[in-house]
């Protein structure tokens, strides 16, 4: 058996209750008989306390100032601090999209983009719960257990960071209701990337639970995506931390290695020392003070008559946004602004022209269409297209079928180049090559027959010009 898998067993180990616990102290029915009622200690077992806890739990509590929240099914260790700014030794203000305000609202036009039809709560940034887990584990699954689950809300004009530990599997049930709890105070919850993988964990250890329903929030903002279409262009990693550092300005400094998260915690369940655990939960915490600063940054960005500067990478990102909800208005706009800065790379100008043409082409403005389309040809794929939709203007708009057949044959050569330098595959070469082909061959019969169509249409029209003696069909001899 190879090490790796041995190793994974030890790990799934760590995590199992002691199975035999109720044999090794089993209930007799002369003690139920005495006293009338299972000894607590057996009622305890049964509600999910395990004697299981690794021997440095009570440090870690020490370590933290971590304090037990108790409930009706065990208990776990729990740990809350306030925070005035998202970052240390920077002065933002923590407030809900940092204005300072405490009545403030989301703007309408931010939320129509996030979540569509969203209920009035989520304008109320009050109402917000941040999510973030730690787990044993980055696949997901029955088998991965959310050892540490952290909360934040905006309180106070700052920010109140909660975070629940388990310091052994027993603890899970206790820690589950404590969370459920937690998220009826507070009815909306946001995550980055916890629609793929927090919640939906979270939601199958509630029902592994058998007992605990998971909560329902009335809404779910996450942010990876906005994120993405926002500044993945620029900067090329979305991970939270590198967000932090090139779009909010600051950097948290030293920080874990997310994949060793995992073993870490099983050391500890194993008897290892405590104090590894603590770059754990301060982790945690900066992951969910980015991430209610990067909501506001969002929230702000994406409001249509906000004060935020945008650079065009940012412009091209929210237009991609805007027409992906059916806001083209606001989508024409922030495409010819971030063409207008010259700041994206030609791949991506290329894309922004190609998007705004489109969408001036579905509104009739034809003329910017146009001027567009003539500005991307060449051999990229955005070049192509341009080639055949010239054609088809110049075809069906204004009526120059020479002038649609010349953009033929120069897009002809554009897709040989592209085949050349490797930008189109054999398949794509050949169906583009195809399909140029054969508008070419009909517009040069079109072309071909415009002459004899318009000499037939003057000769029905005045008959009293034509010559008498000439034998019918001389037009079309002389056309010849």
């Amino acid at each position: 058996m190879s090490k790796t898998l041995l190793d994974r067993f030890a790990r799934v180990k760590a995590l199992q209750k002691t199975s035999n616990a109720g044999a090794q102290n089993p209930v007799s029915s002369g003690q139920m008989a005495k006293s009338g009622r299972f000894p607590e200690s057996f009622v305890e077992q049964r509600l999910g306390y395990s004697p299981n806890i690794p021997e440095g739990a009570e440090r870690l509590a020490e370590l933290l100032g971590a304090k037990m929240v108790r409930n009706q099914y065990g208990e776990h260790l729990a740990l809350r601090k306030w925070f005035s700014d998202v970052a240390n030794g920077v002065k933002t203000d923590c407030s809900p999209l940092g204005h300072g305000m405490a009545d403030e609202r989301v703007d309408a036009s931010a939320l129509r983009l996030l979540v569509p039809g969203a209920p009035e709560v989520v304008a109320n940034p009050r109402q917000w719960l941040f999510l973030d887990t730690e787990t044993t584990g980055i696949m997901g699954g029955t088998g991965t257990y959310p050892f540490m689950v952290g909360i934040a809300w905006w309180d106070a004009g700052g920010l109140q960071v909660e975070q629940f530990f388990m310091r052994d599997h027993g603890d899970e049930h206790a820690l589950l209701v404590t969370l459920a709890e937690r998220m009826a105070e507070r009815c909306v919850l946001v995550t980055y990337n916890g629609k793929s993988f927090d919640w939906p964990l979270l939601e199958t250890r509630y029902r592994m639970t058998r007992k605990l329903r998971p909560p329902t929030p009335q809404a779910h903002l996450d942010f990876l995506h906005p994120a993405r279409n926002l500044w993945r262009l620029r900067i090329g990693s979305v991970r939270l931390w590198e967000l932090e550092r090139h779009v909010l300005g600051w950097n948290r400094g030293p920080d874990l290695v997310s994949e060793s998260i995992p073993e870490t915690y099983f050391d500890f369940l194993r008897g290892g020392p405590p104090e590894p655990l603590v770059p754990i939960f301060l982790h945690n915490q900066m992951d969910l003070r980015g991430l209610a600063a990067l909501s506001s940054r969002i929230v702000s960005l994406l409001a249509e008559h906000g004060i935020e500067e945008k650079d065009g990478f940012e412009l091209f990102g929210l237009s991609r946004i805007c027409e992906r909800r059916g806001e083209t208005k606001r989508a024409r706009k922030h495409y010819e602004q971030s063409i207008a800065l010259s700041e994206l790379p030609l791949e991506s100008n290329r894309a922004a022209k190609k998007s705004l043409a489109r969408l001036a082409k579905r509104e009739g403005d034809l003329t910017l269409a146009r001027d567009l389309w003539e500005g991307m040809l060449g051999n990229s794929r955005e070049g192509i297209e341009a080639y055949e939709e010239l054609a088809i203007y110049y075809e069906r708009h204004i009526g120059e079928t020479q002038r649609a057949a010349e953009i033929s044959r120069e897009a002809l050569n554009a897709v040989q180049q592209a085949k050349r330098s490797g930008i189109i595959g054999t398949g794509a070469y050949q169906q583009l090559r195809g399909r140029f082909e054969r508008r070419l061959a009909r517009l040069e019969r079109k072309a071909a027959n415009l002459p004899l169509k318009s000499v037939v249409v003057e000769s029905a029209a005045q008959p009293c010009e034509s010559n008498s003696r000439e034998k019918p069909g001389g037009y079309h001899a002389r056309i010849e």
